[in-house]
Order: structure tokens, then sequence, then C-alpha cells
């Protein structure tokens, strides 16, 4: 875990942590290269050191970086350093949608389905790029504070599928989809199942599958039909439950195609609500089994005896043809031999007396139509069917139809080996796909490949020439360049003075050039970084053409990550690209302390606790909670059971109870209301609960009631007495309460 004030790559600097989870932690930095505030994801140790995953992280983290869309948070750069591999992306302040249905318990149709869309646009434009999530969960889309709903963690969910199957799994179980709990492959219907369990739990507050284990769960997933959501909230409208169904079907064929026609049901199911329109797409083979005709039958046949020049295959134990769109499979009945030898290819109405011919000439059986014609005997009687065969079956043409060219008997012998070679190789490829054995990796950046380390290029003469120049020359032949600066009165600012490699010798391609160049014949002004953070400092100095060389050191009167001293003094002069060495603070030793668990202590007991573990704390918010009684604490900044330093702020959040509305309504006398007579006025929620009831005998009345929990609607009914004597009541009026 990392320390607050630690810099990565002298660039962002560790704030605090946001959140951890089953591969990474994440921070708040700031950029002090662009001066904005972002989330830093770092991937930690026990994956760092598997280097299959790490090539895997930095390929998908490179990938999510280009994508740039409202609904996702967006990945800005990615890198490693000192053995942390990190990628960095937006903050967005909010709260996860796993949250936020915790806090409500359960969304409405229209909050939901908006969500849903706003999600769904995301993973569309992931998709379009070649993307797959592979973890879509409330606990990875993030609601902003103005309302903006983006999906997170693109960059690690394709690597993290191979490498980390059982705490991937365990965060995610609920969320997956059955190709997926199988461990086979998923593709982009994988997130739209998915996105159908997340809309389940957004409509009900509970996920349609749970259990004791991830295993348990995960054959559910496998074998059993998703409940309807409207067993549980029975206002959910029809085309929304039928969108979920598709969504979520086991077999990814039955799901939707793609986002984009998800995201056409979905914003019609907020114009007709009601209306059946989703198209559920038929199960395979649903419409039974289909018997062909004589003539396709006979069409397969003679197609056969084309392909093979003359000779003819039998048809195998089972032969199926694709069906045309939005049928099931046609299958021709299987004949009662698994296999039929191979035979020449003649009319019906000639073999007969070729048959003749051979009996007269004597021709004696060869051993191999022996064998065919003993089988035949012993087998047991074809079964019957209602197709007719293209060969009739008589009697007297049994011994010519068992007959077998030697000829062509071999030429089927070597084919089958080769197919069944091609066969094994294709098995073969499929299984090192899987297991990754195809997989190209990144090579390592400090290795070049043989190509590049044999290929070598001239040194060219680059000094007397600018530093801009030089370096693009040099780069144009494949070299790199590393400049340092000192003062002289022969050349002038930024040119080049000495290059380390002699002018027209031999050097390696990838080679980095060291060059020397001149600041000038007056020095530059050192700047104070004294008192200045680390990162403050780097950046104040290379504006200055300074190369900073940093050292660290124990301070107790100075901030830790803040420099202590710096050489050259700050006043002094010194040449252009001169280095500067600055002394951080390191801080003092710190103990680790175990965050106590605050939730449901009051504000004094939560600061003992904190306290007694030697944390302090710093700011105690406040907000409405419909599950926690008022005072006590919803929530911590810390996490308990996390490991922080000694001393480090550990915020927390105080419930005020449940959000509080009021009702505020002038109630007009009925049009037949006996003047005088007394009436009765009930107020209910929208559940149709009576919150008040007034009895009054004038009108207008004031309707003033308050502390209304649960409910941000309700209605008012006046029971009355009419002019003729009669008891009646009055239509409800519909009223919206004032939040407290």
């Amino acid at each position: 875990m990392l320390r607050p004030g630690t810099i990565i790559s002298d660039r962002y600097e560790i704030i605090d942590i946001i959140g951890t989870g089953g591969m990474s932690d994440v921070y708040k930095a700031k950029d002090h290269k662009l001066n904005r505030f972002v989330a830093v994801k770092v991937l930690k140790a026990e994956f760092s050191a598997n280097k299959n995953f790490v090539s895997k992280f930095r390929v998908e983290a490179q990938s999510a970086a280009g994508l740039m869309h409202p609904n996702i948070v967006n990945v800005y750069d990615v890198g490693e350093e000192d053995g942390i591999h990190y990628f960095v992306m937006e903050l967005v302040e909010g709260i996860t949608l796993k949250n936020y249905i915790e806090k409500k318990l359960r969304l409405s149709v229209k909050e939901a389905i908006s969500i849903a869309i706003q999600v769904s646009m995301g993973i569309e434009a992931a998709h379009n790029n070649g993307i797959i999530h592979r973890d879509i969960k409330p606990q990875n889309i993030i609601i902003s504070k103005e309302g903006k709903v983006k999906v997170a963690d693109f960059g690690i969910a394709r690597a993290a599928t191979s490498d980390t199957i059982t705490s991937h799994a365990m965060g995610s179980v609920h969320y997956t989809s059955p190709e997926q709990a199988r461990g086979g492959y998923s593709d982009a219907k994988s997130d739209i199942y998915s996105l159908g369990i997340t809309m389940f739990e957004m409509l009900t507050g509970r996920v349609p599958f749970d259990g004791e284990t991830t295993v348990s769960i995960a054959i559910q997933h496998i074998q059993n039909e998703i409940p309807s959501p409207r067993d549980y909230v029975a206002e959910i409208p029809v085309s929304v439950e039928q969108i979920i169904f598709k969504c979520t079907q086991k077999n990814p064929d039955r799901r939707y195609a793609n986002v984009a026609e998800l995201i056409q049901d979905l914003k019609r199911s907020l114009i007709s609500p009601d209306e059946d329109f989703v198209k559920m797409i038929p199960m395979p083979g649903s419409e039974g089994t289909k018997a062909i005709s004589d003539g396709d039958r006979m069409a397969i046949k003679q197609q056969s005896y084309e392909n093979y020049g003359g000779y003819e295959q039998q048809p195998q134990s089972m032969m199926m043809q694709e069906p045309a769109a939005g049928y099931g499979r046609q299958r021709i009945e299987p004949d009662y031999y698994e296999e039929e030898p191979v035979q020449e290819y003649i009319p019906r109405e000639s073999r007969r007396s070729r048959a003749e011919e051979e009996e007269s000439r004597g021709r004696k059986q060869t051993p191999s139509k022996r064998n065919a014609a003993n089988h035949k005997k012993s087998a047991p009687p074809k079964k019957t069917n209602t197709r007719r065969d293209y060969y009739e079956e008589d009697e007297e043409d049994e011994d010519y139809e068992d007959d077998v060219d030697p000829k062509m008997e071999k030429v089927m012998t070597v084919l089958t080996i080769i197919t069944a070679i091609i066969i094994g190789l294709v098995a073969l490829f499929l299984v090192g796909k899987v297991l990754g054995l195809f997989n190209a990796t990144p090579s390592d950046p400090e290795t070049a490949t043989e190509t590049e380390a044999a290929e070598e290029v001239t040194m060219p003469n680059v000094i007397g020439i600018s530093l801009t120049e030089a370096k693009n020359t040099l780069n144009g032949l494949g070299l790199a360049v590393a400049e340092s600066y000192e003062a002289s009165d022969k050349y002038g600012q930024d040119i080049v003075m000495t290059q380390d490699v002699a002018a027209d010798s031999k050097v390696a391609k990838n080679t980095t050039i060291n060059l020397v160049v001149s600041s000038g014949t007056n020095g530059v002004m050192v700047p104070s970084v004294v008192g200045k953070t680390e990162a403050e400092a780097k950046v104040a100095l290379e504006a200055e053409g300074f190369i900073m060389v940093k050292e660290t050191a124990e301070s107790d009167s100075v901030a830790k990550g803040s420099v202590i001293t710096q050489n050259p003094q700050s006043g002094s002069s010194a040449a252009a690209g001169s280095t500067v060495t600055v002394t951080v603070c390191s801080g003092t030793a710190a103990s680790e302390i175990t965050v106590p668990n605050l939730l449901g202590l009051d504000e004094t007991a939560a600061k003992a606790a904190l306290t007694a573990a030697g944390l302090k704390w710093t700011t105690i918010g406040e907000e409405n909670s419909d599950t926690v009684t008022v005072g006590l604490v919803v929530s911590q900044s810390y996490t308990a059971g996390m490991t922080v330093a000694e001393g480090t702020s550990v915020d927390f959040v105080l419930s005020l109870g449940p959000v509080g509305y009021s009702c505020n309504y002038s109630v007009g006398a009925p049009g037949d209301y006996s003047a005088g007579s007394e009436a009765i006025v009930v107020l209910t929620n929208n559940l149709g609960v009576e919150l008040a009831r007034y009895t009054t005998s004038s009108f207008p009345f004031a309707l003033n009631h308050s502390g209304i929990v649960g409910s941000e609607s309700g209605a008012i009914t006046v029971t009355y007495l009419k002019t003729d004597g009669q008891w009646a009541n009055s239509a409800p009026v519909a009223v919206t309460f004032t939040k407290e």
C-alpha cells in the first residue's frame, strides 16, 4: 500500500486512498504536470509478480486509454516504476451504483432504465473499439455528483479473466454469465448478460441468484432460469421484464445481438412501458425434427456424386443442415448402420444388367466382398421409416451393393487419416488459444529483438548544430538522445558541443547518445525549492532548465515529501542543464495501525476508538439513512481492517435518519357538500397507507402534516355529508410532499 506523499514517475503525488479491491488499490492523486486531480489504480504486489498478467494488464490498459466517452471513466496514462504497475484515470467524485442501490433499497423504473441506457452507451463505445469489459456489475458503475453515469475498470477486465479466476470470480459471481461461469469463451454478449443482472438488482434491490458459496451461485447461473423481477416488484412493466429476460438468456445466441439493439428497446420502454414489444429469439430446434422429401434426398446424393468426381459417399449416421433464419435444424433420419462402404455411382437402371453380366462371367467374390456380405447378413434388420433411399434395396442386388472398389477404399483411408490429422491440429490450436500459448505478449522494453540488436547505423556528426536538429537527426536513425548542459563562451546557447559516440562509427539501433549542450556564457539563477513538495520542486527546477537529483533524509521539522535542503543554494548561478541536488524528507518511522470498525458507533465512541488506535479524524459528515439510527456512524473513509500509518486521519459520516417529508395543502369543499356539516379529511402515502386523519366542518381546510418517511407523494380524500343527507367520498387528490 502506498503512503500519502509518495511520488510516482516524478509526476503523480499520492494524496489518499479511495478504495481497495481484489486485484488493486485506488488512490486519489495530484498530477503536477497538468495540475489536476486524478485517480491512480495500482496493481497489488501478488499480481505484479506475474509477468503474463502484467503484460496483459499493460496491453489492456493501453487499449482502454483509447476509449474517450462521457459514460466511461477515461484512462489517461499507464506505466510502471520500481515494480509498481499502475494506470491513471479520470477522478469521478460520486457514489457507486451498488452503494446507491443500498441507500435507496431499490430504484424506480424510470431511474433504473435511465441508468441502464447510460451504462449501455458506454459499453457500446467499448465494444465498437474491440474491448470487452467482462466484469459489468454495480460496483464498477459510478454515479457522479452531477448525475452522470460512468462505467469503470475497462483497463484490467480482459487481463483479469485468465490469471485471477478465483479472486475475480469472488467479487463478480453474482453477475457472471453462464459461459464465464463454465470457464468458456466470453464475448460482447457476456457484458449484456451481466447488465441484465444489474438491471434486475436496480429494480428489485436484490440479485436473482444467491448462495453460501461462489460455486453454488455459478451453478445457478448455468442451470437455473432467472426469476421474474415482477415476482418481487409487481409494478415493473412487462416490457422491462422482457428486456431483462432477453439479456439473461443462458444461450448467448438468444440474447441481444449487440448493445445498440438493447438501447433501442430500453428507450422504447420509457415511451411504451406496458407494451410487450421485445422480440424473444426461439430456442434452436424448437420446431422439432422436420422430415425431408425424396427430392431433397436425391439432390443431396447427386451433389455428393458431383463433389467426389463420380463417387458418392453414403450419408453418415447423422447429417445436419443449417436452418434458415427462425427455423430449427432439419435432420436426415440416420441409417441403421453407422457406416456404409463407399461404392461406385451407377444409375439404378443399369445396376441389374451389370450384376447379371458379372454373374455370367463367374467372377468370384473378393475377400472384401465376402466380408461386406457377411456383415450385411449378420446385421439386424433395418429399421422402418418413412423415407426411401436413393438406391432401392432389392434382394438380388445385395451382393453388388456391398461391393467395394479396392482403389477407392485406399483413397478414402488416406483421406480419413488426413482429415483426422487436420482435426487434431485444429483442436490443438484451440486448446493452445484458450491456455494463452499463442497469445503474443509485449516484448520487454529493456531487450530489443535480435534483428534490431543486429542492425547498425552510421553515427553522424551533430557537433555545432542545435539540440533540436540533432535530436531529429538521431531519432530518425533509430537512436535515443540524452542531453546535459555546460556553460560555454565558444558555442551559443542550445548548440551541441560534444557527443560520446564518434562520427562515422557504427552504432546499434536503440543506443542512447549522450550530448553535451551549451547553456551560453551566462549562468541561470537557481530557484528556491526548500519547503516545496518533491513534485513542485521538480517542476520549478525543470522550468529553468535544471536536472533534479533527489536524496532522502528524515526530519522532524519538515513535512514528509517536502524538500529539506538544496545544492546549489537558491540565488546562486549555474549552467542551464546542470544538476541540482535536493534532499527530500522521508518522514519518521511510523507504526502500522489497523483501522477499527466505526459503523454503528455514536460520535463520541467513534472518536474514542480512533484515539485509542493512534489515529485521527478531520471531517465528520452527516447524511440521511433509511437503515442506520440517527447519530450513529453510517460510513468511514478507511475500511475496517485496513492497515494505515499511525496518525492517519480516518473521517466518518453520521446518520441523520431517514429523509423526512411534509405535506402542506389547502383542501377545498366538495361540490355537493352540505355547508357546516362534519367532514373527515384523510391523508395517505403513495402505497395507500393512512398517514393522518382530520375532522372539520369548514372549508378550505389547511392540511399541514410533517414527519413523513419513505414516501415522496400521496393523496387526500374527503368523506363528507352531501346536501341530500347522504355520506360520500370525494375523488382522491394527488399531492407531492416537500422534503424537510
